[in-house]
């Protein structure tokens, strides 16, 4: 199965053969300043990835990066330095993914203005 997504205004496009890990919601607060609200994110293996397009990095701490548009600026991407999985926010894909959120992380610094809901674990950190 191939997955195809993009940024806003799709000047990066992406795919990925085969199938993505389980999408987890993370509320921890640098995803929350990220993305403007809680995050959702899948990964995939690293070669399985395709990506097009000017993808900027930005090290929010050691070893980690979130890849960006150049050029609108959406938020597409998370990778560990060294690591066989890259996340992709799940709201960059352009096609279904047939996932559904299956756990919520780092509970304990989600924002004041939401509930999280009682049908899916729920972790107070990673």
């Amino acid at each position: 199965m191939t997955h195809r997504g993009s940024c806003i205004c799709g000047a990066v496009t992406f795919s990925v053969e085969g199938s993505l890990v389980p999408a987890v919601a993370c509320h921890c607060l640098q995803c929350r300043k990220g993305s403007g609200h809680f995050d959702v994110a899948t990964a995939a293996p690293v070669e399985a990835i395709s990506v097009t397009g000017d993808v900027k990095w930005y090290a929010f701490k050691p070893g980690v990066a979130r890849g960006f548009c150049g050029t609108c600026g959406a938020q597409l991407f998370q990778r560990g330095e060294g690591a066989a999985e890259m996340s992709i926010q799940m709201g960059a894909f352009d096609t279904r993914t047939g996932l559904t959120i299956t756990g919520h992380i780092f509970a304990a610094e989600k924002g004041d203005y939401y509930d999280l809901p009682d049908d899916v674990p729920i972790s107070e950190g990673a």
